[in-house]
């Protein structure tokens, strides 16, 4: 064994779970290298979250902009600078990116820049050098998906979207999921021409379906053009611009961009899984235990890689959480899945964590109450356009116990984070209603809800019809 390339521990990749197991494994003591071949800080950094809210945050300005005539604001005209914006965003990841560098010297991390292949259990191999390990930790992410389609070549995938050197003129974002709804609400509210496809009935079908109705609504009322059940058959390009054709024989056109946000997939090609004996499905997923372990002794999977929650505060929580068992600080510590907030940052943002009704009933019978409120934000009050924020609050068992909370609006993004608190903590509706309100707010509208329904059977089937 040669101890200079001999490791406590070794992370593959460098993003949110392996730059957090790598740093926790370092602080209590490990010596710890890290493999990555790009930039650090993965696809959060790079090419998700931090430059995605940049360009939403640009959105949200431009509207403030467009509506300040409502509060007599002579504002004038919003003109989108997309190359200035472009540039500002750019160099606000750049920072991000020099500071990882920065951090992973000084936590005495050692860097090792190239691409990771197992060689055994215990070995991996970086452009032919030989590491070794006692604990490997596979942490590489997700990429996007382009479906085998004819034509699929003509659109470009988010990390197309942020490489875009001008705004689109008229574009067709296809999936109805985070990352096309968002890209999807931004790219209109900065001036383009939008049309959103989704395979599903409803966008973000997978969340409460109070969030979909809404979020439907108001895409719709803002000049989104929407098309759901729209399975798509190719892409060609034609003398207007690129078409978008259904496998039931519709087809739109005359667009300039189309955007694949159809998911992800887990990043663990080319990685030799086989040589160390590493479990993968289909999708590219590692399959773990609770305790993030593969079928291997010493190898262990965190991250989108796992097929579990695909959120960065997710892959930080469990690869902090994993080093510290690994290193004896907490034998116990293990990440735990249930209750955990997400937002979606469309236009508006929506904001979930716990159970949705559908989930709700599924799992407690009738034995679940119900409130819910819609109204117009107070940001909107003085102007004439149709603005909805709605809640919803989810009750079970005789103490009503809170499990679900679900936010469609302006500012639910900022909320949800102390709501999701006092979810964990095993808050009450009671709870709730004992909470001054804070006034004039949206958020003082979740403690002050009053009337609550059952879920009755006819509306078990109006949300298994909306499913």
């Amino acid at each position: 064994m040669d101890m200079n390339t001999h490791y406590n521990l070794i992370a593959i990749g460098g993003g949110s779970a392996g730059l957090a197991v790598a740093e926790r494994a370092a602080s209590l003591g490990g010596r710890v290298a890290l493999v990555e071949r790009a930039k650090l800080g993965g696809t959060c950094v790079n090419a998700g979250c931090v430059p995605k809210k940049v360009m939403w945050n640009a959105a949200q300005a431009m509207a403030s902009v467009r509506h300040a005539g409502d509060y007599g604001i002579a504002a004038g005209k919003a003109c989108l600078d997309w190359p200035e914006l472009v540039a500002r965003r750019d160099a606000y990841v750049g920072r991000i990116n020099r500071y990882w560098d920065g951090y992973v010297m000084d936590r005495r991390i050692e860097r090792i820049a190239g691409h990771a292949g197992f060689v055994d259990a215990n070995t991996v191999s970086v452009d032919g050098v030989h590491y070794t390990a006692a604990h490997i930790v596979i942490a590489t992410g997700g990429v996007p998906i382009v479906p085998d389609v004819p034509g699929a070549g003509l659109g470009i995938t988010s990390d197309g979207f942020f490489a875009l050197q001008r705004r689109p003129g008229r574009v067709a974002v296809i999936g109805g999921g985070y990352i096309g709804v968002e890209l999807a609400g931004l790219l209109h509210a900065l001036g383009a021409e939008v049309s959103l496809l989704t395979l599903e009935r409803r966008p973000l079908a997978v969340f409460d379906p109070m969030i979909s109705e809404r979020l439907t609504a108001q895409m719709t009322a803002d000049g989104i053009d929407l098309h759901t059940g729209f399975e798509v058959g190719g892409l060609f390009r034609d003398r207007r611009g690129i078409a978008v054709t259904a496998t039931g024989g519709a087809r739109l056109d005359g667009y300039d961009t189309v955007i694949w946000a159809v998911g992800r997939r887990a990043g663990t090609g080319g990685l030799a899984l086989e040589a160390a004996g590493i479990e993968v499905q289909r999708n590219g997923v590692v399959p773990v235990d609770d305790l993030d372990r593969t079928r291997v002794p010493g190898i262990y999977a965190i991250g989108d890689v796992t097929g579990r929650v695909p959120l960065t505060p997710v892959a930080v929580a469990a690869g902090r959480r994993l080093a510290t068992r690994l290193f004896g600080a907490d034998a116990q510590c293990r990440m735990d899945y249930a209750q955990v907030p997400t937002v979606v940052f469309a236009h508006p943002p929506v904001a979930s964590v716990g159970l949705t009704e559908p989930q709700a009933w599924e799992r407690h019978g009738n034995d679940v109450t119900v409130y819910e409120t819609a109204f117009t934000p107070m940001l909107a009050a003085l102007g004439d356009r149709p603005v909805t924020t709605a809640m919803k609050l989810i009750c079970t068992g005789e103490r009503e116990h809170v499990v679900g909370c679900h936010i469609v609006g302006a500012g639910a993004d900022e909320m949800l984070q102390g709501f999701a608190v006092a979810l964990r903590m095993g808050a009450t509706k009671a709870d709730f209603d004992a909470t001054v309100a804070i006034h004039p707010t949206s958020a003082e509208e979740l403690v002050t809800m009053k009337h609550g329904r059952a879920v009755r059977a006819d509306i078990r089937a109006r949300h298994a019809a909306a499913a």
